[in-house]
């Protein structure tokens, strides 16, 4: 179809009005408060650990995903095992306090 009305998307042709609907919505999402409230109190409780060591965690976002998006400040975010303690540490304090949370990723902030 060569309708200008179609926007051709891989396998899937979209109306533009449709896409931007699409791209809107996935632009709105918000974490719910309770959500966000509740890995900030299960990264509150690993903070200390991370601040002896010179580093913290902030909470950047959750995605419509259910993975939590951090920001590793000070020596957590120069650390050469900053990797295993996100895993072994961060990532499992989280999940064991919300069980839907899928993954934890580092990145950096906006």
């Amino acid at each position: 179809m060569s309708d200008a009305r179609w926007i051709k998307c891989d396998r899937l042709q979209l109306q533009p009005d449709i896409e931007r609907t699409l791209l809107n919505q996935e632009l709105e999402y918000r974490a719910e408060p309770d959500l966000l409230r509740r890995v900030d109190e299960a990264l509150d409780s690993i903070r200390p650990y991370l601040q002896a060591d010179g580093g913290s965690v902030r909470l950047l976002d959750i995605t419509r995903d259910m993975v939590v998006e951090l920001e590793l400040l000070g020596a957590c975010g120069e650390c050469p095992i900053s990797e295993m303690t996100l895993r072994a540490g961060i990532e499992q304090t989280i999940k064991r306090a919300v069980p839907d949370v899928t993954r934890v990723e580092a990145v950096k902030s906006h």
